[in-house]
């Protein structure tokens, strides 16, 4: 055999023994099955929550506004000052209401010095009608009856101006009442204890009604923070989840290492709407509803305003089987046409006919797709309620294998060294 035979059988040798490595790795890696991860159904304590952002807010907390329109002369607290019911907060200036109630108090005095002449009239006319009846009931000729009418005339004069100047009177009393209390309103108090969270306002800028705008006529806000909530809005598929005195969790973001226990106290019955759906009347985006929370002990310097997240436990499970929440998947069932029926339109592709839930239990190295009933919902896992036993193991990831996964495949369970090495 020559050289040149020896090194061409030497070169198909090597040709030969790689093709056949690669043809096994090949096939050993076909029938090796897909790598997922792999977990056994075990009994853990559950516990279902929906979390939920809003802001601390004081249970009773009022707005002072001024009703009447005046410039600011003085103001007798500073923000953040603690305040006492009654206590004096804030001067108008009172000048034109003073005016308003001297001028008020001259048409008083008026009106009742005319209502004393119209009485001494009344009274007058009144003896005149007298006699003239008199001397009309002793004899035709001692009175004329002209002059008998005229009396009776003005005695009903007399009476209707007398109760005309008392109606005049009672009008200048309201008014006056009304000047005294616009004078009052000059003056503003605390109406009830609590904290100045906001004062909106300087000494020397005007005061005007909010009528229109409350922003506008905002003088200053009064909270009293003895009892705090924490009012979180959540979304309309988790409300119907919650009910009145739920545990919570609350952590503000101003306390980042604290967390705060609270209940629920309120839940509103009317979804929150943007400013957007208000004015445009459309609903077709998702809404929130108002959740108030009570906190038990509250940090003793906390703020309104202050941005919260809230943990609501809707529902708790001690040692129930559960599975991981990523490996429940759905799976149609499917309905081919017989072909053999010639009323059957074959042209047509199988249609689900519903979707079932389920996991996909490993028994000897094959995945087999298992319908389930589940529960609550914690943090990672989901509670069985049936189809599965304890011990048995199911795929647990990863989500795209899980996805692609077929009833009857074969799996191997991944490397989780080289998975772990892979995340870090």
């Amino acid at each position: 055999m020559s050289r040149g035979m020896k090194i061409g059988l030497g070169i198909v040798m090597v040709a030969l023994v790689l093709g056949g490595t690669v043809a096994y790795r090949i096939n050993r890696k076909k029938h090796a099955g897909t790598e997922v991860r792999m977990e056994q159904v075990t009994r853990r304590d559950l516990v279902s929550a929906v979390t939920a952002s809003g802001k601390i807010e004081a249970k009773t907390s009022v707005d002072i506004s001024a009703d009447i329109t005046g410039r600011i002369i003085r103001i007798a607290v500073r923000e953040g000052d603690r305040v006492t019911k009654g206590q004096f907060l804030l001067q108008i200036d009172p000048a034109q209401y003073q005016a308003a109630v001297s001028r008020a108090q001259g048409v008083v005095a008026s009106t009742e010095a005319t209502l004393a002449q119209t009485r001494a009239s009344l009274d007058q006319a009144e003896r005149a009608w007298k006699r003239a009846r008199e001397l009309s009931q002793l004899g035709p000729n001692l009175i004329t009856p002209e002059s008998a009418e005229q009396a009776q005339t003005a005695y009903e004069v007399a009476q209707a101006t007398y109760q005309a100047t008392r109606a005049q009177l009672e009008q200048s009393r309201a008014s006056l009442q009304e000047a005294r209390d616009n004078l009052a309103k000059t003056r503003l108090t605390s109406p009830i204890t609590g904290r100045v969270v906001r004062l909106a306002v300087e000494e020397g800028e005007v005061a005007v009604p909010g009528t229109f705008s409350r922003e506008t006529g905002l003088l200053m806000t009064i909270a009293d923070l003895s009892v705090i909530l924490g009012k979180v809005q959540v979304d309309e598929t988790d409300v119907v989840r919650l009910s009145p005195n739920d545990s919570v969790q609350v952590t503000i973001d101003a306390y980042p290492d604290t967390s705060f226990v609270g209940r629920v106290t309120k839940i509103s019955h009317s979804a929150k709407l943007t400013a957007t759906q208000t004015a445009s009347g459309s609903n077709d985006r998702a809404v929130d509803f108002d959740v108030e929370v009570t906190l038990e002990n509250p940090p003793r310097d906390v703020r309104p305003d202050l941005s919260c997240t809230a943990r609501i436990v809707t529902d708790t499970r001690s040692q129930v089987l559960s599975i991981p929440i990523i490996a429940l998947t759905v799976r149609d069932d499917e309905r081919l046409p017989n072909e053999s029926d010639p009323n059957v339109d074959t042209t047509r592709l199988r249609r689900p006919e519903h979707e079932t839930e389920g996991v996909f239990v490993v028994r000897g190295g094959e995945a087999t797709f298992r319908p389930v009933k589940v529960g609550i919902a914690g943090d990672e896992y989901f509670e069985v309620r049936d189809g599965l036993r304890g011990g048995e193991t199911i795929v647990a990831g990863t989500y795209q294998a899980i996805r692609d996964l077929r009833d009857g495949a074969r799996v191997t369970p991944a490397d989780t060294t080289k998975r772990k090495a892979a995340e870090t």
